[in-house]
């Protein structure tokens, strides 16, 4: 396309999740409570494993993990999104975009991988459990936890490479709350397919490979656990960790699918999976771990009630 054509897009307009100004108070309300929920929940989970002795394996390690990288999911667009329900019009800078889409894949793929090795890190305790502290020693989690950000970052350059490089046209508005690679394809001038194709493998089949190799692993893992263990707690401990896994990754994945897996044409349901996907996934860590995990739960009140007595002296 000639550069005649079109502009250099300075900004982007959003236009939110809803025009009428009592809807936006009450989900201002709404996100702000999940937001205010979804950082001390998961701050206290990182506090909890790290201070808490019996919290040393490697699965509360790759936890603390998942955790630090929600809070940091969960703030790269609650915050602007809470800002610009008391904005009339909402405007984010070609920079602010590229570098929102950015972290938004960056830190959403690192989280994906991360879920692989937490699936890793089961199949050892449950397949090999008398070498499992010898194969998840802290050097190879560390390891595994920095390819899971590396992973992310690649992914992550592969998509606003293609991003920068588009050509676009006014009026620059994006029909979301938020900048992510769906909606910027969509208002790009002239043909967008190659682009489109690269981004569609790129997240699509990543997160649909991934998906369907994460629950044939943990479906694995369970019918392991029922054919040759019997009913004694450490069983149960097992499965229940298995089942909190095996919900994290349904509730990540599947919005992640829905929106990645296809080509990016507008859909009624894209902003109800949006926000799914991007405010309210990242409360599930801390509730799911916390309700289904006894050894958090216990650590997480100690914590607490040490605080509270360290208050009161």
């Amino acid at each position: 396309m000639e550069p005649a054509n079109y502009t250099r897009v300075t900004e982007f307009v959003l236009t939110g999740l809803s025009q009428t100004r009592e809807v936006q108070l009450v989900l201002f309300v709404i996100f702000l409570s999940f937001y205010l929920f979804i950082l001390p929940g998961n701050i206290l989970i990182i506090c909890a494993i790290r201070l808490d002795p019996h919290l040393t394996s490697p699965m509360y390690f790759l936890l603390a993990n998942l955790a630090f990288l929600d809070i940091w999911y969960s703030s790269i667009t609650a915050p602007k999104m809470l800002v610009d329900f008391f904005v009339e019009r909402k405007r984010i800078s070609f920079g602010g975009c590229i570098a929102q889409l950015f972290f938004l894949h960056f830190i959403g793929a690192s989280e994906m991988f991360l879920l692989t090795v937490m699936a890793f890190d089961r199949y050892a305790a449950i397949c090999r459990p008398l070498h499992y502290a010898t194969i998840m020693n802290r050097r190879l989690c560390c390891i595994l936890v920095a390819l899971s950000w590396l992973g992310g970052f690649i992914h992550s350059i592969i998509q606003v490479a293609f991003i920068v490089r588009l050509p676009f046209c006014e009026p620059s508005e994006l029909d979301s709350y938020f900048c992510d690679i769906t909606q910027v394809v969509r208002i790009a001038c002239g043909n967008t397919f190659p682009e489109e194709l690269v981004m569609i493998f790129s997240s699509g089949l990543i997160s649909v490979v991934c998906f369907i190799a994460l629950l044939m692993s943990y479906a694995f893992l369970l019918a392991m656990l029922k054919k040759h263990s019997g009913s004694g707690e450490s069983t149960s401990r097992a499965m229940s960790t298995c089942y909190s896994h095996i919900t994290i990754v349904v509730f990540m994945f599947g919005p992640s699918i829905y929106i990645y897996a296809h080509p990016f044409d507008s859909f009624s349901l894209d902003k109800v999976v949006s926000v799914f996907h991007t405010v309210i996934f990242p409360l599930l860590n801390p509730i799911i771990y916390t309700l289904r995990n006894k050894e958090v739960k216990t650590a997480m009140r100690k914590l607490v009630n040490r605080y509270m007595l360290c208050r009161e002296k």
